[in-house]
Protein backbone atom coordinates (compact mmCIF):
# COMPACT_ATOMS: atom_id res chain seq x y z
CA UNK A 1 0.00 0.00 0.00
CA UNK A 2 2.49 2.52 0.69
CA UNK A 3 1.94 6.07 1.18
CA UNK A 4 -1.79 5.54 0.14
CA UNK A 5 -3.00 3.28 2.51
CA UNK A 6 -6.98 4.17 1.25
CA UNK A 7 -6.04 2.46 -2.42
CA UNK A 8 -7.38 -1.17 -2.65
CA UNK A 9 -4.74 -3.24 -3.88
CA UNK A 10 -6.11 -6.16 -6.28
CA UNK A 11 -6.14 -9.23 -3.66
CA UNK A 12 -8.48 -7.11 -1.35
CA UNK A 13 -10.91 -5.96 -4.25
CA UNK A 14 -10.89 -9.38 -5.37
CA UNK A 15 -12.26 -10.65 -2.16
CA UNK A 16 -14.62 -7.49 -0.99
CA UNK A 17 -16.11 -7.28 -4.95
CA UNK A 18 -18.28 -10.20 -4.66
CA UNK A 19 -19.57 -9.18 -1.88
CA UNK A 20 -21.39 -6.02 -2.94
CA UNK A 21 -25.08 -5.80 -3.92
CA UNK A 22 -25.36 -5.75 -7.75
CA UNK A 23 -26.62 -2.39 -9.54
CA UNK A 24 -30.33 -2.95 -11.58
CA UNK A 25 -29.05 -3.27 -14.93
CA UNK A 26 -31.38 -0.25 -16.14
CA UNK A 27 -31.70 2.19 -13.14
CA UNK A 28 -32.21 5.51 -14.28
CA UNK A 29 -30.42 8.37 -13.93
CA UNK A 30 -26.37 8.21 -15.02
CA UNK A 31 -24.60 5.72 -14.69
CA UNK A 32 -23.13 4.86 -10.73
CA UNK A 33 -19.08 5.43 -9.78
CA UNK A 34 -17.56 2.80 -9.85
CA UNK A 35 -17.67 0.72 -6.51
CA UNK A 36 -13.72 0.48 -6.26
CA UNK A 37 -13.59 4.27 -6.61
CA UNK A 38 -16.02 5.13 -4.06
CA UNK A 39 -14.23 2.37 -1.63
CA UNK A 40 -11.21 4.08 -1.92
CA UNK A 41 -12.97 7.43 -1.31
CA UNK A 42 -14.21 5.78 1.78
CA UNK A 43 -11.05 4.52 3.07
CA UNK A 44 -9.67 8.29 2.18
CA UNK A 45 -11.84 10.16 4.31
CA UNK A 46 -11.29 7.66 7.24
CA UNK A 47 -7.94 7.38 6.88
CA UNK A 48 -7.85 11.36 6.66
CA UNK A 49 -10.22 11.81 9.17
CA UNK A 50 -12.30 14.61 6.95
CA UNK A 51 -15.73 15.26 6.45
CA UNK A 52 -17.33 13.85 3.89
CA UNK A 53 -17.85 17.29 1.77
CA UNK A 54 -13.90 17.85 2.02
CA UNK A 55 -13.28 14.74 -0.22
CA UNK A 56 -11.53 16.04 -3.03
CA UNK A 57 -13.03 16.07 -6.26
CA UNK A 58 -9.45 15.75 -8.50
CA UNK A 59 -8.59 12.12 -6.43
CA UNK A 60 -11.49 10.53 -8.98
CA UNK A 61 -13.26 8.91 -5.90
CA UNK A 62 -16.19 10.77 -6.49
CA UNK A 63 -18.42 13.06 -4.34
CA UNK A 64 -18.07 12.58 -0.41
CA UNK A 65 -22.05 12.61 -0.93
CA UNK A 66 -21.70 9.64 -2.94
CA UNK A 67 -19.08 7.46 -1.38
CA UNK A 68 -21.26 8.19 1.61
CA UNK A 69 -24.23 6.72 0.29
CA UNK A 70 -22.81 4.20 -1.41
CA UNK A 71 -21.21 3.46 2.20
CA UNK A 72 -24.91 3.31 3.92
CA UNK A 73 -25.89 1.21 0.83
CA UNK A 74 -23.32 -1.36 1.82
CA UNK A 75 -23.97 -1.27 5.54
CA UNK A 76 -27.65 -1.97 4.73
CA UNK A 77 -26.89 -4.98 2.52
CA UNK A 78 -24.54 -6.32 5.32
CA UNK A 79 -21.24 -6.22 3.52
CA UNK A 80 -18.99 -5.17 6.39
CA UNK A 81 -20.43 -8.08 8.12
CA UNK A 82 -19.86 -10.60 5.67
CA UNK A 83 -16.13 -9.40 5.04
CA UNK A 84 -15.19 -9.41 8.66
CA UNK A 85 -16.06 -13.03 8.78
CA UNK A 86 -14.77 -13.58 5.72
CA UNK A 87 -11.83 -12.44 7.22
CA UNK A 88 -11.45 -14.20 10.41
CA UNK A 89 -12.58 -17.15 8.62
CA UNK A 90 -9.36 -17.12 6.12
CA UNK A 91 -7.10 -16.17 9.48
CA UNK A 92 -8.57 -18.96 12.02
CA UNK A 93 -7.68 -21.21 8.76
CA UNK A 94 -4.16 -20.07 8.44
CA UNK A 95 -3.80 -20.40 12.49
CA UNK A 96 -3.09 -16.93 12.58
CA UNK A 97 -5.87 -15.62 15.14
CA UNK A 98 -5.04 -15.87 18.99
CA UNK A 99 -8.49 -16.45 20.67
CA UNK A 100 -7.00 -16.75 24.14
CA UNK A 101 -7.27 -12.86 23.96
CA UNK A 102 -10.71 -12.18 21.82
CA UNK A 103 -12.96 -10.47 24.43
CA UNK A 104 -17.19 -10.31 23.47
CA UNK A 105 -18.44 -6.71 24.32
CA UNK A 106 -22.11 -7.26 25.32
CA UNK A 107 -23.51 -4.01 22.95
CA UNK A 108 -23.48 -6.30 20.15
CA UNK A 109 -25.20 -9.42 21.15
CA UNK A 110 -28.77 -9.57 20.99
CA UNK A 111 -30.05 -9.71 24.53
CA UNK A 112 -32.77 -13.10 24.98
CA UNK A 113 -34.77 -12.22 27.06
CA UNK A 114 -34.35 -8.29 27.78
CA UNK A 115 -36.44 -6.64 30.48
CA UNK A 116 -39.89 -5.02 28.92
CA UNK A 117 -39.63 -0.91 28.50
CA UNK A 118 -42.57 0.68 30.24
CA UNK A 119 -45.45 0.62 29.23
CA UNK A 120 -47.05 4.07 27.63
CA UNK A 121 -49.91 5.48 29.90
CA UNK A 122 -52.41 7.87 28.42
CA UNK A 123 -53.13 10.85 30.17
CA UNK A 124 -56.19 10.83 32.63
CA UNK A 125 -55.79 14.38 33.36
CA UNK A 126 -58.38 16.98 31.78
CA UNK A 127 -57.69 18.94 29.13
CA UNK A 128 -57.07 22.66 29.62
CA UNK A 129 -59.62 25.05 28.35
CA UNK A 130 -59.57 26.54 24.93
CA UNK A 131 -57.66 30.23 25.40
CA UNK A 132 -60.25 32.69 23.53
CA UNK A 133 -58.71 35.62 24.17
Amino acid sequence: MGDKPWIVSDELWARIEPLLPRWPERSPGPRPLDDRLCLQGILFVLYNDIRWHHLPPELGFGSGQTCWRRLGRWQEAGVFDQLHRLLLAELHAAGELEWSRACVDASHIRAKKGAPGPARRRSTGGRGAVNTT
